[in-house]
C-alpha cells in the first residue's frame, strides 16, 4: 500500500502538510473500513472477526482508500455460532468490555474497536491520550474549520454507539454504514461508563447521564 498505515498520518510528528488528512479524507477512510467488517462480519463464505482492529491495522492505497490488514489474531465464527471463546487478546485502549472479561466475543469486538479508533480519526489523537483530557472535545483542531457538520455528526454518533459497554447496544457493521450514509437515523447515545471512568470523569459507582453532541462542528456535553 503505497500510503503506509492510517496510524503514521493520524499520529505524525511530522509538520508536513501532507501528513495532514483532509476531512473528505478520513470520511472515505471511515466508510472503506466500515465496509471491509461489513464484509468479513455478514458477506463473506465464512465469518471472521478480526480481533484488533486499530489504525496501524488500516493501509491506505494511492488513492488513500483504506484495506484492513493483518489477521493474526482473526478469528473463523461458523454460520451456526454467534460466539467464540478465545484466549486471544487484541490491543490495550481497543478491547471490548466483555473481551477484557475473559466472555466469549462476538463480531461486537470488532464494532467497539472501530469506533474507538473512529474517535482517533475525528481526533487525530490516541484514545488514550484523548481519555486523559476532554474526551469529548473530539474534532482535529487541524482540520475544525473545513468539516461537514453533518457527516462529523454522523460520524460522533456512530462512535458513541460503537463502545457501548453492553454489546446488544452496539450496531451491526451494516447499521454503521446506513447510518454514515444517511439512510438510518441513529439517537445520541450515552458515554459509556467504562469509559467515563478511565477518564476519571466519575466514580464508578456512579449514574452516567452525560450525552454527546454536535455544534459547530465540534463534539461536547449538555
Amino acid at each position: 500500500m503505497p500510503n503506509g498505515s492510517l496510524n503514521s498520518f493520524l499520529f505524525s510528528k511530522s509538520e508536513d502538510v501532507e501528513k495532514l488528512l483532509d476531512w473528505t479524507t478520513r470520511f472515505q477512510i471511515i466508510r472503506g473500513t466500515a465496509r471491509g467488517l461489513v464484509y468479513l462480519h455478514e458477506e463473506c463464505r465464512d465469518r471472521f472477526i478480526h480481533c484488533d482492529i486499530k489504525p496501524v491495522n488500516i493501509l491506505l492505497d494511492g488513492d488513500f482508500s483504506p484495506k484492513v490488514a493483518d489477521f493474526g489474531l482473526a478469528k473463523l465464527v461458523g454460520r451456526n455460532f454467534s460466539r467464540v471463546l478465545t484466549t486471544t487478546r487484541g490491543t490495550r485502549g481497543y478491547l471490548a468490555p466483555e473481551w477484557i472479561s475473559g466472555l466469549p466475543i462476538t463480531p461486537k469486538v470488532d464494532v467497539y474497536s472501530f469506533g474507538m479508533t473512529l474517535l482517533e480519526i475525528l481526533s487525530g489523537r490516541r484514545n488514550l491520550d484523548l481519555t486523559r483530557g476532554n474526551i469529548l472535545g473530539v474534532v482535529d483542531a487541524r482540520i475544525a474549520s473545513e468539516v461537514n457538520t453533518e457527516e462529523v455528526r454522523r460520524a460522533a454518533v456512530i462512535a458513541g454507539l460503537c463502545i457501548q459497554d453492553d454489546e446488544n447496544q452496539r450496531p451491526s457493521m451494516s447499521e454503521v454504514i446506513k447510518i454514515l450514509e444517511g439512510t438510518m437515523e441513529a439517537s445520541v447515545p450515552q458515554i459509556p461508563r467504562s469509559l467515563q471512568v478511565l477518564a476519571g470523569q466519575v466514580d464508578d459507582n456512579d449514574s452516567c447521564s452525560q450525552h454527546v453532541s454536535i455544534a459547530n462542528g465540534s463534539v461536547y456535553t449538555k
